[in-house]
């Protein structure tokens, strides 16, 4: 082969390298990315279309459940809330035969995700009771099955004789109180 020649073949070789290499770099490598770009989101649109309509074949259980809720939650009133809980915190220690020592409510206010104002608001109530482990294992089943709207934030046990026979039991519960709604 002639110098001239391979000069050309070099030349055209060197060519089509770089040609290959822009083209990977401008067209080919960002056309992949793109292409797994949108596959990604393609496959998260999907996920979030089934999560949908899982959420739409359980729309009535959820809206009773949140209508349960909203008829079980407490009082408007703030007065009147209190009284409710502490009402039923006497009836339920009556019930299973529980001394409660002391109850302390307290109130905390909430703002919805939608940043409208008070719409909710808590009442956590700290309650001291003592008995024996029984009569407290029926306290906290009387709490837990109240169809209030109540949540058990934390409970705690300690022993107040040497054989374990009378108990002391911290109990913090939450109370939800909704913003007056419409048909409650």
């Amino acid at each position: 082969m002639k110098p001239e020649n391979r000069q050309k073949f070099l030349l055209i070789a060197a060519g089509c390298v770089v040609g290959l290499y822009l083209l990977d770099t401008v067209v080919v490598s960002p056309l992949t990315e793109s292409w797994k770009t949108r596959s990604a989101e393609i496959a998260k649109l999907r996920k979030d279309i089934e999560q949908g309509r899982e959420m739409l074949k359980r729309e009535k259980d959820t809206r009773d459940r949140w209508n349960e809720v909203r008829k079980n939650s407490l009082s408007f009133d703030v007065s009147q809330a209190q009284q409710e809980l502490i009402g039923s915190f006497n009836k339920w220690s009556q019930d299973s035969r529980v001394t409660v020592t002391s109850t302390k409510p307290m109130w905390k206010h909430g703002v919805s995700e939608r940043g409208s104002g008070d719409e909710y608001s808590l009442l956590e109530c700290r309650v001291d009771a003592a008995g024996t482990m029984s009569t407290l294992a029926r306290f906290l089943y009387e709490v837990e099955r109240s169809p209030m709207a109540l949540k058990i934030e934390g409970a705690e046990f300690t022993t107040r004789d040497n054989n374990g026979g009378q108990v002391a039991l911290g109990l913090v519960v939450t109370g939800l109180r909704l913003k007056q709604l419409e048909g409650k």
